[in-house]
């Protein structure tokens, strides 16, 4: 699947600013307005942690696609070298902490924290389909300490499974599990298994859900959507028409939070200042950025145009990951996996890719990531018209989760 097939970008990362947005008032009635339980004080440092490694991730990447769709999950990411975190040691432990912006918590809080979260987010809105997943593969025979086994599967619910990894059974039986975890979004991500490859590592993010204002169908229309090159692509524009919904302005950017279901989950829409380029606006997109937007967040009646939008996204994450801290863990002969190994100073992390799926439409959103890991032997207005380039992120509102980030430079559907 080449890189160019993206359309829009959106960002999935266990990050957070905690600031409630409002809610709609349609069905307000049925609307979740608190969380089912307070976030321990380890939560909340672990969301703050993982947001600011969204962000960092989302700008890092977007440098490599000006002009192009981009759309990831720095939730995904960051749960899956979770799991890897628990086999680093050394500066490899401390250069993953550093990347995941984790700072200086303990291993088995960070671990408690993200089990926590993922149930939290599993078991919110029993009107959203919210699936995550994770797997370790790992090549029959090769020596592994059952402790990191067994850990994975305790926070992470890892279905855990050794395989023949020179049998090409096995690619079959890994994109298998891909397939069914992501509701048959994802079905491939990997064509083969390495000669050097001795652990793959995956987790996956599915996600349906349905706007509580959902677009009519009949008011989609053909429309310009200017490009950065100042070239126009007609666009399939769907319309909400005067509805009233909560919208901010900051430093001149504008913004649409769009809630599914009972109101957890929304899809917060951005565009850029007028005259501002939506890559030159990604590179200062920040939590302080984004705070400031939703806290700005009111209601208003508006008319909310917003084009229809299908992509399907992947790349590999290395040199971003590097950038931001943990270099060591790529180094042959440098990375220390003696935690998940006995034979772990032998080990580095070969590739980290994520593959990635969302389609927006009249009746709501569904999105899927997989984030795959694999460990080498060495050797305001009255109308808001998202007619241009633009950013958006679908979040879990009440605990500040971010899970999905993504820019629109070109919306396309399917033929």
């Amino acid at each position: 699947m080449p890189k160019r097939r993206l359309l829009p970008l959106l960002l999935l990362a266990f990050a957070a600013a905690c600031a409630d947005s409002p809610l709609s008032p349609q069905r307000a009635a049925d609307s979740l307005t608190v969380l089912p339980r307070e976030l321990s004080a380890t939560e909340q440092q672990a969301i703050a942690a993982s947001n600011q490694f969204a962000f960092d991730l989302f700008r890092s990447i977007n440098t490599r696609f000006a002009d192009s769709n981009v759309f990831i999950s720095p939730l995904s990411a960051s749960i899956a070298l979770g799991m890897v975190l628990n086999g680093a040691d050394g500066e490899t432990f401390d250069g993953m902490v550093e990347a995941l912006r984790l700072g200086a918590t303990d291993l088995s809080r960070i671990n408690a924290a993200y089990r926590d979260l993922i149930a939290l987010l599993l078991e919110l809105d029993s009107s959203v389909d919210m699936r995550i997943g994770n797997a370790v593969w790992y090549r029959e025979g090769y020596p592994f300490h059952q402790a990191f086994f067994d850990t994975v599967s305790h926070y992470f619910d890892a279905h855990v499974e050794g395989l023949d990894f020179a049998n090409p059974a096995s690619v079959s039986r890994i994109n298998a599990w891909v397939d069914t975890a992501t509701a048959g979004k994802i079905k491939k991500v990997l064509d083969g298994l390495d000669g050097n490859l001795v652990m793959v590592l995956m987790n996956a993010i599915y996600f349906k859900g349905i706007w509580r204002s959902q677009f009519d169908p009949d008011n989609t229309r053909d429309a310009p959507f200017t490009l950065e090159s100042g070239g126009s692509h007609t666009a399939r524009m769907m319309h909400l028409e005067r509805t009233k919904v909560a919208v901010a302005t900051h430093e001149g950017a504008q913004a649409v939070d769009l809630p599914y279901g009972r109101a957890a989950f929304t899809m917060t829409a951005i565009l850029p200042p007028q005259g501002t380029d939506v890559d030159a606006f990604i590179a200062t997109f920040d939590q302080s950025k984004w705070d400031a937007i939703i806290q700005g967040l009111h209601h208003a009646e508006v008319d909310v145009y917003l084009p229809k939008f299908q992509m399907e996204w992947e790349d590999t994450l290395n040199s971003d990951l590097k950038a931001m801290g943990m270099e060591n863990a790529f180094c042959d002969g440098c990375a220390n996996f003696l935690r998940m190994s006995p034979v772990g100073d032998q080990l580095s992390i070969s590739f980290v890719k994520q593959n990635t799926f969302v389609n927006v439409n009249e009746e709501g959103t569904e999105a899927a990531a997989v984030t795959t890991v694999g460990i080498r032997e060495t050797s305001l207005p009255p109308a808001i018209r998202f007619d241009r380039p633009f950013v958006f992120v679908l979040r879990e509102r009440l605990s500040g989760t971010i899970l999905f980030m993504g820019k629109v430079a070109v919306p396309t559907v399917p033929n």
